[in-house]
């Protein structure tokens, strides 16, 4: 195996944080850990999220969409964890996980730092990723304290 190009390790060191997405479809509701995530706009408010090419939750994600973005916060290891073992749809996506479903497209997790409700508002390739532009409908602070920040060794993988 070779060594990553120098600029592996400084790319690694842009921040960005942790999130588990949660959307419904079709009375069907699945999660997903992601971490590109990034504000992009003022008016509307809008962000850009990042996801790999062939992940199943695209499916999930057309144009109009709606989806909630919950924000991890600095010790929600236990999220990390339960969402980081992949994608699978259905009840054992939230298995052992405290939901707010009330009036929500998707699943709020309790725990969370904070969530955003979205609606996918456009998708641009991005060569091994699909960059998605979602507007920004609602949300709220869940608890105090401050959101995970995450930093990579290597820029090169997750």
């Amino acid at each position: 195996m070779s060594e990553p190009p120098a600029y592996a390790a400084a790319l690694g060191r842009i921040p960005s944080g942790l999130f588990v997405l949660t959307v419904c479809r079709h009375q069907q509701e699945a999660a997903v850990l992601i971490s590109w995530v990034q504000q992009c706009s003022f008016v509307p408010p809008r962000l850009s999220l990042a996801l790999r090419q062939g992940r199943p939750i695209l499916d999930w994600l057309p144009i109009g969409a709606s989806f909630v973005l919950n924000i991890l916060g600095e010790g929600n290891r236990e999220l990390v964890s339960h969402f980081g073992k992949g994608w699978e749809p259905g009840p054992a996506a939230f298995a052992g996980v405290k939901v707010q479903r009330d009036q929500l497209p998707a699943p709020v997790l309790s725990d969370a730092h904070a969530y955003l409700l979205c609606q996918v508002a456009s998708h641009c390739p991005a060569g091994d990723h699909v960059l998605i532009l979602a507007d920004i409908t609602d949300g709220a602070v869940l608890h105090p304290g401050r959101p995970t920040v995450h930093i990579r060794k290597n820029g090169l993988h997750y």
